[in-house]
């Protein structure tokens, strides 16, 4: 099966399961091809061994959808599965750094400094997250704070909606994402995602 096959198969399945469409261009990247964040699916062939990020999501009642995993094809390599354990503790400790009224640059910084730890800081380039509602991007924006960004509404409030989505991407060899769809409630948060963290191999 080729990236667009399996896009093209995620795309009509979203519409069985009862969304009105897909909530933007469903990402499948295999391979090296999985080393960027923001890849289209091509004509390449999944194969033996391949690290595939699997990004997609539906518009249901207005409302958008964000998910992302990361599956194998085959048997994972140790380094594969040293880079998605990684991933996915930064994962869960961002989301255990969410509450009301925590900094969502907090948040970031959650999962960032456990990837610099690990040694995978460079990998991992892109913010933790954003705010999920009518539109597949909107505010908050849980990034690092810097010189550029806008520092005002620090705080994540109960019921705002985002992603928490943290990766790390290694040019010519591969990369991996995890992300989940997150409600701030009074008393902590809500993952409204269910989908298995672990990884998968197909």
């Amino acid at each position: 099966m080729t990236e667009r096959e399996l896009a093209l198969a995620i795309d009509s399945t979203i519409r069985r399961a009862g969304f009105e469409k897909p909530a933007f261009e469903t990402i499948v990247a295999s391979g090296p091809n999985s080393a960027l964040p923001h890849a289209r699916p091509t004509d390449r062939t999944l194969g033996e061994g391949d690290l595939v990020v699997l990004d997609f999501g539906g518009v249901y009642d207005s409302y958008c959808v964000d998910l992302t995993r990361t599956v194998v094809v085959g048997s994972a390599t140790v380094r594969a599965r040293e880079v998605h354990a990684a991933v996915r503790t930064a994962h869960d400790r961002a989301i255990e750094a969410i509450g009301p009224g925590a900094s969502r640059f907090a948040i970031d910084a959650a999962a960032r400094d456990f990837l610099t730890a690990a040694g995978m800081g460079a990998a991992f380039g892109h913010g933790t997250g954003h705010g999920l509602g009518v539109e597949v991007h909107e505010e908050p924006r849980i990034s690092r704070r810097g010189p550029n960004v806008d520092t005002s509404r620090e705080a994540v409030m109960p019921g705002m909606v985002f992603t928490i989505e943290p990766g790390a991407y290694f040019p010519g060899w591969g990369g991996v994402r995890i992300e989940d769809d997150v409600l701030v409630t009074e008393s902590g948060v809500d993952v409204l995602t269910q989908a298995t963290t672990e990884l998968i191999t197909v």
